[in-house]
């Protein structure tokens, strides 16, 4: 299997980077590595294994996120996940919800750094997959330069060697997610400084990137930079990624033309029982910055959750871009 490239990636975002979401994202960029929204080792273990890890052959390269703490559970479905498919199993040591607190995973686990090589252990021992750690660079008051050493030392010592570090801290009381992602101040030469003390390792920046220059700055310090909501609020933004940073001669298709290529898997998925609102809802920020965006997203969202509501409602939609 060839190294995985991570140059570019999307990141793991809940609710959002669905199965749906990657096959669209997947038109507009065929190189940028695209991450599962986190999946819990309990729902794989006993819910519908196969609705939380299924996906389309064209969507790869595709990497899962796991959310857990039990390095037995987390071993069970990284040897699951690699039967699918993937290319990359990842742990979630980042996420501040409530809920998943109340489960002993995600950001929490930066308390735990032991824990967290332990669970590594087990998955590597589990799946020939590269296994890795999705982090903060700190929590609450753990949150200084010399615990994150720490942290990233005790999890590369069994041997994890891909470390992707959304750049802020989380608070775990008093913010919620959402302001998690937004208020605590990003701090990007931490995470710099942490690659020129582990130049071994594979260091991957996250945290309010939004622009190709920041992009371009970025990998100066850095071997990789994940997109968070800027590929989700303005997926297009991923159309010039391949050409830049992969040698890709062909240019991207434009947005009419990812619209015409998506309605045969929406067709596919419709007959299958997905309604179209799944999908397209997905896709509303495709036109951002257009003339007739506006057009766009209300004829979308007035429409596709209407009974009868059929993919040629996005043809409609497309039509009012100028």
């Amino acid at each position: 299997m060839t190294k995985l490239d991570r140059k570019i990636c999307t990141a793991p975002m809940m609710d959002w980077t669905d199965k749906h979401d990657r096959y669209f994202l997947r038109l507009i960029s065929s190189k940028a590595l695209l991450y599962t929204e986190m999946v819990t080792t309990g729902a794989i273990l006993f819910g519908d294994e196969a609705r939380h890890l299924d996906f389309d052959p064209a969507e790869q390269p595709v990497a899962l996120q796991l959310g857990g703490s039990d390095p037995e559970a987390l071993a069970k479905c990284a040897k699951i996940a690699t039967g699918y498919g993937y290319r990359e199993i990842n742990l979630n040591v980042g996420c501040p919800s409530d809920r998943v607190q109340n489960g002993k995973f995600g950001a929490c686990l930066m308390a735990e750094p032991e824990l967290v090589a332990d669970c590594v252990a087990a998955m590597k021992e589990a799946t020939p997959l590269p296994v890795t750690v999705k982090n903060r660079i700190g929590i609450d008051d753990l949150d200084s330069y010399d615990h994150l050493v720490k942290f990233t030392d005790i999890i590369r010592a069994k041997g994890c060697e891909t470390f992707i570090i959304h750049a802020r801290k989380a608070w775990l009381t008093g913010l919620s997610p959402k302001e998690n992602r937004t208020i605590p101040p990003l701090d990007y030469p931490r995470v710099y400084q942490l690659k020129r003390d582990f130049p071994d390792l594979e260091i991957i920046i996250n945290g309010g990137i939004q622009t190709l220059e920041e992009i371009d700055e970025h990998l100066t310090h850095v071997d990789g930079v994940m997109i968070g909501r800027e590929a989700y609020q303005n997926p297009y933004f991923l159309a010039a990624i391949d050409q830049r940073y992969y040698g890709v001669s062909d240019e991207a298709p434009d947005r009419k033309e990812v619209v015409e290529q998506i309605i045969p898997y929406i067709e596919q998925e419709m007959a299958k029982g997905v309604p179209l609102k799944s999908i397209s809802r997905h896709m509303l920020g495709l036109f951002q910055g257009r003339p007739g965006a506006r057009a766009w997203r209300r004829h979308i969202s007035e429409n596709a959750h209407l009974d009868g509501a059929e993919p040629s409602l996005l043809t409609e939609a497309a039509s009012k871009v100028r």
